[in-house]
């Protein structure tokens, strides 16, 4: 699906621009005209490692005229393998004042704006706003979800990219065009189901691959040429050298951008939305655990199930999934509460988003309770996906 440009192009290109971006300009598709969008467009890489380095480096010798960096990280020797902005001397400096210096190398007529902080709810509208593209390339489901969330509700465009080993994807997510990241990933994987790069490593030109592919959809999102990969999902596998190609469709049922959005405004708490728990409890949900709606769908088919939920009595003041009783965690992690749980019922367990769950899950599994799992994204999952009518908080 062909897209209108992004932005209007710049008045005009200087002598030494010309010179520079001749073999663009004597492309027909993008030519004076799109080389002046380029100028005039304003992109924002959110994060300055293995996918921010490519993605700079090429928007910035394809003569984008404002790059924003937004990262707090400081420069280890263990990026150097892939994240090719970097170098030697830069061991141990700001992420994004590393990249500035080696972007203002490979063209002096770009603007560079330094972010150098962490991205949060507190700042991520405000920065966002600033630019035309955000260009995704954080490695932690929690700073993903927000990238989406807040660029749906500013209205903006953003290319996602991500790898891990030898795999990679890429897409575009444009709410007002097709689906968002939450169409093609409602909630995320249970903890521990989908390890970091630190964790479990990649392969350094796979950086190289998937961060060209993120440049490319720019260019085009910006010149209007060609088509975008607004609802489509880039997967390459670099050991196969295969690319594939799969239709991601909008979910009327989003709870951010379907027809009745349950969720109108930023999280109040990515990570804990995402799950950060222990190496137990990581163990604990791999196979055990669900989702709301099939909580809901065991319900509504009489499976005997043992509700538990292992919040504090104040939040279970404020909202409770219907039939669940309550019992706080700290009463199943410290023994006192094992005799409660039936031997003979399916046991689930929740808490506000999951986080807790997992403990008190691990806690359960080494009592022996093997078969007891837990709701995934806890009671804020079931507000958003199963019965939005409940208070949230």
């Amino acid at each position: 699906m062909a897209l209108p440009p992004l932005v209007e192009p710049a008045a005009e290109l200087s002598v030494d621009e010309i010179r520079r971006y001749s073999r663009h300009l004597i492309i027909p598709d993008v030519g004076m005209d799109g080389q002046k969008r380029l100028k005039n467009a304003k992109v924002l890489a959110v994060g300055a490692g293995g996918l921010g380095s490519p993605t700079l480096l090429y928007l910035a010798a394809a003569g984008v005229g404002t790059l924003g960096i937004i990262d707090f990280d400081t420069v280890d020797e263990s990026n150097l393998q892939r994240q090719i902005i970097h170098g030697v001397s830069d061991v141990g400096t700001p992420k994004a004042e590393s990249a500035a210096r080696s972007i203002a190398e490979v063209n002096p007529l770009v603007n560079v704006v330094i972010h150098n902080t962490a991205l949060d709810r507190d700042n991520v509208k405000e920065i966002f706003s600033q630019y035309d593209l955000i260009v995704d390339g954080t490695d932690n489901f929690a700073t993903r979800y927000m990238v989406n969330d807040a660029a749906v509700l500013l209205g903006k465009p953003y290319v996602w990219g991500s790898i891990y080993r030898f795999d990679g994807q890429a897409s575009v997510f444009w709410e007002e065009h097709g689906p968002c990241y939450r169409c093609l990933y409602p909630e995320p994987p249970p903890p521990g189901m989908v390890p970091s790069c630190a964790e479990g490593g990649v392969l350094g030109v796979l950086c190289a691959s998937i961060g060209s592919i993120q440049v490319n959809e720019a260019i085009k999102l910006i010149t209007g040429i060609g088509e975008p990969l607004v609802g489509r999902l880039m997967v390459y596998d670099a050991l196969e050298m295969e690319y594939r190609k799969i239709k991601v469709r909008k979910d009327p049922n989003c709870v951010l951008c379907g027809e009745n959005p349950t969720l109108t405004d930023l999280m109040d708490d990515y990570e804990d939305f995402c799950g950060a728990v222990s190496e137990e409890a990581q163990e604990a949900v791999t196979g055990s655990t669900i989702t709301a709606r099939e909580l809901k769908e065991w319900q509504d088919t009489g499976k005997d199930v043992f509700l538990v939920d292992v919040r504090e009595p104040a939040e279970w003041e404020i909202n409770r999934i219907p039939g669940a009783v309550l019992i706080p965690k700290g009463e199943i992690l410290s023994g006192e509460a094992l005799a409660k749980f039936p031997q003979d019922r399916q046991i689930v367990l929740h808490c506000k988003s999951g986080v807790r769950s997992a403990e008190a899950l691990a806690a359960l599994k080494a009592a022996g309770f093997k078969d007891a799992v837990h709701v995934q994204g806890g009671i804020v999952s079931w507000v958003n996906t199963v019965d939005p009518s409940l208070p949230s908080y």
